[in-house]
């Protein structure tokens, strides 16, 4: 199978980082249950909006987020028996192409360079499987689509849904 992965709320925790820097910036207790079911930037005060939209703007945002739990293991064991390509929109923010790069060589070593395909629009993306946190990306795709669940995504239905890793691997290994 040719398999596409994204990386933001997938592999990386990104929305997470989110709030853990609102936090330490506001000195909030902003917390993952209050923001469930929408973007964390709509959580907060409409004067703090543009703060959270534009961390993903600073350098560092992307090298210092944290994988999510299993997706090595379970990426390596796929990447074992299927062709694996990372697929993940790179190219809004300015420093994001640099810094997914080198985050992929830390903690994904084993997907090389060639398979990791950063652009913008997914919808010319043609394999079997696409796991994917945003239904837009989802939608267009001609393969097997697997919504990875992600807080601000938890009440959008109509596609195949994987909460963690250990799904994903019960699907597909």
């Amino acid at each position: 199978m040719v398999i596409f992965v994204d990386m933001d709320e997938v592999m990386a925790d990104t929305y997470g980082a989110h709030i853990e820097i609102y936090n330490k910036e506001f000195k909030e207790c902003l917390t993952l249950e209050t923001c469930m079911g929408h973007e964390v930037w709509h959580t907060v005060p409409k004067d703090r909006q543009l703060s959270v939209k534009n961390h993903a703007r600073n350098k560092g945002f992307f090298r210092g987020l944290k994988p999510i739990a299993d997706s090595k293991a379970v990426l390596r064991e796929l990447s074992l028996s299927h062709e694996v390509y990372i697929a993940s929109a790179a190219m809004q923010f300015p420093n994001s192409l640099e810094e997914k790069s080198e985050w992929l060589d830390e903690h994904f070593p084993f997907i090389p360079w060639q398979q990791r395909i950063l652009c913008g629009h997914k919808h010319i993306l043609k394999g079997d499987v696409l796991i994917d946190d945003r239904s837009y990306n989802l939608e267009s795709f001609e393969g097997r689509s697997l919504m990875f669940t992600s807080p601000h995504n938890v009440n959008i239905s109509g596609f195949e849904r994987a909460d963690n890793w250990q799904e994903i691997a019960e699907k597909l290994l």
